[in-house]
């Protein structure tokens, strides 16, 4: 009785550890004490985030040993196809998006935008729909 009482299983445990990512990408190489390599990259729900090498990132280890999984967000429910490290891509239910790139350019998607008591700036050119915006002199 007393060998059973004191084969008892690891307590779960949780760990973070901050490292660098070494290997950019969807599923990223990161060092912390070692590397280790293909781990998602989890996010709060409707953000996607490709982390670039050499990124500070959170890695979270859970239960005994750290090698449970833990949930910090949700996975991406849709992404771009072309989306390269470091840029952001946030969306919402109803197909409604913003798509910030590496170039500086800002990707809008929506079936309308609503603006109450506000001002929208933009600086540079404006497209709609593929065609370049022309205000209207009338």
């Amino acid at each position: 009785m007393w060998l059973s009482s004191k084969m008892r299983p690891a307590p779960a445990t949780a760990d973070a550890d901050l490292g660098v990512t070494t290997i950019a990408g969807e599923r990223v190489g990161v060092v912390t004490r070692g590397e280790v390599r293909d781990l998602p990259v989890y996010g709060p729900g409707g953000y996607l985030w490709a982390p670039g090498s050499g990124a500070a990132v959170l890695v979270v280890k859970g239960g005994p040993g750290g090698e449970e999984q833990c949930v910090a967000g949700m996975r991406p429910l849709k992404a771009p196809r072309d989306i390269r490290p470091g840029e952001v891509y946030l969306y919402g239910p109803g197909g409604s998006a913003v798509y910030l790139r590496q170039d500086g350019g800002v990707e809008i998607q929506g079936r309308y935008v609503n603006i109450k008591g506000g001002e929208v700036a933009v600086s540079g050119s404006l497209t709609v729909n593929g065609v370049p915006y022309k205000p209207c002199n009338c």
